[in-house]
């Protein structure tokens, strides 16, 4: 299955791209799949995407948990939290 990644903010710099074209590993169909295959990467995907690092996800431009599920062709997007004020 494969998906679109988009990065935006410090994850996008952090990464060094703004997108990418992603082949899941098989049996991998969530949001914490495809976060956890990243990380497996190391380097600087591990240290943006990490399970300590707070980012917000959306599918389908959709802000959704770690339990969303992901269809092939689709879009998962990884952002850091914004706040306001």
């Amino acid at each position: 299955m494969t998906i679109t990644l988009r990065y935006f903010a410090s994850v996008r710099e952090a990464v060094g791209m703004g997108q990418e074209s992603f082949e899941l590993p098989a049996g991998a169909a969530t949001v914490a799949a495809v976060r956890e295959a990243l990380v497996a990467r190391g380097g600087v995907w591990a240290d943006a995407l990490g399970p300590e690092r707070a980012v917000r996800t959306a599918v389908g431009q959709v802000m959704c948990g770690p339990q969303a599920a992901v269809a092939d062709g689709g879009e998962v997007a990884f952002f850091p939290p914004v706040t306001g004020g």
